[in-house]
Protein backbone atom coordinates (compact mmCIF):
# COMPACT_ATOMS: atom_id res chain seq x y z
CA UNK A 1 0.00 0.00 0.00
CA UNK A 2 1.64 3.36 -0.96
CA UNK A 3 2.49 6.09 1.70
CA UNK A 4 -0.83 8.06 2.50
CA UNK A 5 -0.35 12.04 2.38
CA UNK A 6 -1.52 14.32 5.58
CA UNK A 7 -4.83 15.91 4.37
CA UNK A 8 -4.35 19.64 4.26
CA UNK A 9 -8.05 20.56 4.63
CA UNK A 10 -8.29 19.25 8.06
CA UNK A 11 -8.36 22.65 10.70
CA UNK A 12 -7.00 20.01 13.65
CA UNK A 13 -4.60 18.26 11.48
CA UNK A 14 -3.24 16.55 15.44
CA UNK A 15 -5.55 13.89 17.25
CA UNK A 16 -6.33 15.23 20.73
CA UNK A 17 -4.34 19.00 20.02
CA UNK A 18 -6.87 21.40 19.42
CA UNK A 19 -4.16 23.90 19.89
CA UNK A 20 -2.69 22.94 16.76
CA UNK A 21 -4.37 24.38 13.40
CA UNK A 22 -4.09 24.71 9.83
CA UNK A 23 -3.78 27.96 8.40
CA UNK A 24 -5.22 26.92 5.39
CA UNK A 25 -8.54 25.85 5.92
CA UNK A 26 -9.45 28.50 8.94
CA UNK A 27 -8.38 31.68 6.97
CA UNK A 28 -11.07 33.49 5.48
CA UNK A 29 -10.17 36.93 4.79
CA UNK A 30 -9.53 37.75 1.30
CA UNK A 31 -6.38 39.71 2.42
CA UNK A 32 -4.86 36.27 3.98
CA UNK A 33 -3.16 33.93 1.42
CA UNK A 34 -1.57 30.92 3.30
CA UNK A 35 -0.29 27.74 1.49
CA UNK A 36 -1.00 23.81 2.83
CA UNK A 37 0.19 22.51 5.95
CA UNK A 38 1.73 25.71 7.56
CA UNK A 39 -0.14 25.11 11.07
CA UNK A 40 0.10 27.96 14.22
CA UNK A 41 -0.15 26.52 17.85
CA UNK A 42 -1.60 28.06 20.39
CA UNK A 43 -3.24 26.96 23.64
CA UNK A 44 -5.85 29.38 23.90
CA UNK A 45 -7.18 29.48 20.71
CA UNK A 46 -6.00 29.07 17.53
CA UNK A 47 -8.78 29.72 15.31
CA UNK A 48 -8.76 33.33 16.31
CA UNK A 49 -5.49 33.86 13.99
CA UNK A 50 -6.70 36.41 12.16
CA UNK A 51 -7.45 38.45 14.31
CA UNK A 52 -5.52 38.08 17.42
CA UNK A 53 -2.34 37.45 15.13
CA UNK A 54 -3.17 39.54 12.17
CA UNK A 55 -3.58 42.86 13.59
CA UNK A 56 -4.09 46.39 11.77
CA UNK A 57 -4.94 44.55 8.78
CA UNK A 58 -7.05 47.16 6.68
CA UNK A 59 -5.86 46.70 3.75
CA UNK A 60 -5.10 46.82 0.83
CA UNK A 61 -1.66 45.42 1.54
CA UNK A 62 -1.22 41.33 1.75
CA UNK A 63 -0.31 38.81 4.36
CA UNK A 64 1.33 35.85 2.08
CA UNK A 65 2.28 33.06 3.81
CA UNK A 66 3.99 29.72 1.99
CA UNK A 67 3.80 25.94 2.34
CA UNK A 68 4.88 24.22 5.29
CA UNK A 69 5.70 27.18 7.73
CA UNK A 70 5.57 26.39 11.72
CA UNK A 71 4.01 29.31 13.67
CA UNK A 72 4.63 29.34 17.95
CA UNK A 73 2.11 30.61 19.86
CA UNK A 74 1.73 34.50 20.01
CA UNK A 75 3.18 34.86 16.12
CA UNK A 76 1.93 38.43 15.32
CA UNK A 77 1.90 39.96 12.30
CA UNK A 78 1.77 43.98 12.06
CA UNK A 79 0.18 45.73 8.90
CA UNK A 80 -0.24 48.83 7.33
CA UNK A 81 -2.59 50.28 8.92
CA UNK A 82 -0.58 50.38 12.25
CA UNK A 83 0.91 53.78 11.32
CA UNK A 84 0.50 57.02 12.47
CA UNK A 85 1.90 60.17 11.16
CA UNK A 86 5.38 61.61 12.42
CA UNK A 87 5.52 64.73 10.33
CA UNK A 88 3.93 66.88 12.95
CA UNK A 89 4.23 67.30 16.62
CA UNK A 90 1.73 64.62 17.74
CA UNK A 91 1.33 61.26 15.96
CA UNK A 92 -1.82 60.74 17.91
CA UNK A 93 -4.58 59.19 15.19
CA UNK A 94 -7.34 62.36 15.96
CA UNK A 95 -10.02 61.74 13.36
CA UNK A 96 -10.24 58.20 14.23
CA UNK A 97 -11.67 59.32 17.57
CA UNK A 98 -14.87 60.39 16.15
CA UNK A 99 -17.12 63.95 16.30
CA UNK A 100 -16.02 67.01 14.70
CA UNK A 101 -12.44 65.52 14.56
CA UNK A 102 -13.54 62.94 11.73
CA UNK A 103 -13.40 65.86 9.56
CA UNK A 104 -9.42 66.25 9.41
CA UNK A 105 -9.66 62.30 8.18
CA UNK A 106 -7.52 63.75 4.89
CA UNK A 107 -4.75 63.68 7.38
CA UNK A 108 -4.46 59.99 7.92
CA UNK A 109 -4.08 59.59 4.09
CA UNK A 110 -0.92 58.93 2.38
CA UNK A 111 0.76 57.09 5.70
CA UNK A 112 3.47 55.03 4.55
CA UNK A 113 3.12 52.03 3.37
CA UNK A 114 6.03 48.94 3.06
CA UNK A 115 3.52 46.76 1.10
CA UNK A 116 2.91 42.99 0.93
CA UNK A 117 4.09 41.18 4.11
CA UNK A 118 5.47 37.49 2.25
CA UNK A 119 6.88 34.84 4.14
CA UNK A 120 8.65 31.56 1.92
CA UNK A 121 7.81 28.15 2.17
CA UNK A 122 9.17 25.97 5.07
CA UNK A 123 9.91 28.88 7.63
CA UNK A 124 9.77 28.14 11.43
CA UNK A 125 8.51 31.14 13.74
CA UNK A 126 9.21 31.12 17.50
CA UNK A 127 7.34 31.83 20.24
CA UNK A 128 6.24 35.12 20.37
CA UNK A 129 8.14 36.65 17.19
CA UNK A 130 6.65 39.76 15.79
CA UNK A 131 6.80 40.72 12.34
CA UNK A 132 6.69 44.21 10.92
CA UNK A 133 4.79 45.79 8.09
CA UNK A 134 6.05 44.99 4.12
CA UNK A 135 8.84 42.52 5.66
CA UNK A 136 10.18 39.86 3.17
CA UNK A 137 10.74 36.29 4.29
CA UNK A 138 12.91 34.33 2.35
CA UNK A 139 12.31 30.38 2.18
CA UNK A 140 14.02 27.93 4.90
CA UNK A 141 14.39 30.80 7.27
CA UNK A 142 14.08 30.50 11.35
CA UNK A 143 12.24 33.50 13.07
CA UNK A 144 13.87 33.19 16.91
CA UNK A 145 11.75 33.31 19.83
CA UNK A 146 10.65 36.73 20.97
CA UNK A 147 12.02 38.33 17.60
CA UNK A 148 11.02 42.14 16.26
CA UNK A 149 11.56 41.29 12.35
CA UNK A 150 11.78 44.99 10.80
CA UNK A 151 13.55 43.97 8.09
CA UNK A 152 13.84 41.33 5.06
CA UNK A 153 15.25 38.04 5.88
CA UNK A 154 17.23 36.14 3.42
CA UNK A 155 16.42 32.61 2.30
CA UNK A 156 17.88 30.08 5.18
CA UNK A 157 18.97 32.78 7.53
CA UNK A 158 18.63 32.19 10.83
CA UNK A 159 17.40 35.80 12.84
CA UNK A 160 16.74 36.33 16.64
CA UNK A 161 16.04 40.03 18.87
CA UNK A 162 14.97 43.53 18.91
CA UNK A 163 15.38 44.29 16.31
CA UNK A 164 15.94 40.75 14.63
CA UNK A 165 19.35 41.06 13.41
CA UNK A 166 21.11 38.04 11.10
CA UNK A 167 22.58 35.73 13.24
CA UNK A 168 23.80 33.31 10.30
CA UNK A 169 22.42 31.75 7.46
CA UNK A 170 21.82 27.72 7.90
CA UNK A 171 23.71 26.62 4.70
CA UNK A 172 26.66 28.31 2.77
CA UNK A 173 25.52 30.87 -0.82
CA UNK A 174 25.63 27.83 -2.86
CA UNK A 175 23.93 24.91 -1.31
CA UNK A 176 20.94 27.71 -0.12
CA UNK A 177 20.94 27.66 -4.44
CA UNK A 178 20.74 24.29 -5.14
CA UNK A 179 18.05 23.44 -1.73
CA UNK A 180 15.60 26.94 -3.91
CA UNK A 181 15.97 24.87 -7.12
CA UNK A 182 15.10 21.49 -5.79
CA UNK A 183 11.88 22.93 -4.04
CA UNK A 184 11.19 19.89 -2.39
CA UNK A 185 7.60 22.03 -1.23
CA UNK A 186 6.57 22.39 -4.61
CA UNK A 187 6.82 18.72 -4.90
CA UNK A 188 3.55 16.67 -5.86
CA UNK A 189 2.24 15.75 -2.26
CA UNK A 190 2.67 11.93 -3.03
CA UNK A 191 6.00 12.34 -4.39
CA UNK A 192 6.91 14.17 -1.10
CA UNK A 193 5.15 11.65 0.96
CA UNK A 194 7.54 8.88 -0.29
CA UNK A 195 10.57 11.20 0.84
CA UNK A 196 9.78 13.03 4.37
CA UNK A 197 12.90 11.47 5.91
CA UNK A 198 15.12 12.57 2.91
CA UNK A 199 13.31 16.30 3.40
CA UNK A 200 13.58 16.13 7.53
CA UNK A 201 17.40 14.27 7.61
CA UNK A 202 19.02 13.95 4.21
CA UNK A 203 21.77 15.58 2.93
CA UNK A 204 21.85 17.66 -0.39
CA UNK A 205 22.86 15.35 -2.61
CA UNK A 206 19.61 12.68 -1.31
CA UNK A 207 17.49 15.23 -1.63
CA UNK A 208 18.14 16.50 -4.73
CA UNK A 209 18.31 12.37 -5.67
CA UNK A 210 15.04 12.35 -4.45
CA UNK A 211 13.81 14.87 -6.77
CA UNK A 212 10.35 14.37 -9.21
CA UNK A 213 11.67 14.60 -12.76
CA UNK A 214 8.43 17.47 -13.13
CA UNK A 215 7.49 19.36 -9.99
CA UNK A 216 3.82 20.25 -8.92
CA UNK A 217 2.27 23.56 -10.50
CA UNK A 218 1.47 26.74 -8.70
CA UNK A 219 4.13 27.15 -6.35
CA UNK A 220 4.36 30.01 -4.17
CA UNK A 221 5.35 33.51 -4.64
CA UNK A 222 9.02 34.42 -4.18
CA UNK A 223 9.73 36.34 -1.04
Amino acid sequence: MPPVPADPTVLHPMPGQPRVVLLKPLVTSPLIEVGEYSYYDDPDDPTAFETRNVLYHYGPEKLVIGKFCALGTGVRFLMNGANHRMDGPSTFPFPTMGGSWADHFDLLTGLPNRGDTVVGNDVWFGHGATVMPGVRIGHGAIIGSGSVVTGDVPDYGIVGGNPARLIRTRYSAADVARLLAVAWWDWPVEHLTEHVRTIMAGSIDELEAAAPDTPAAGSTPRP
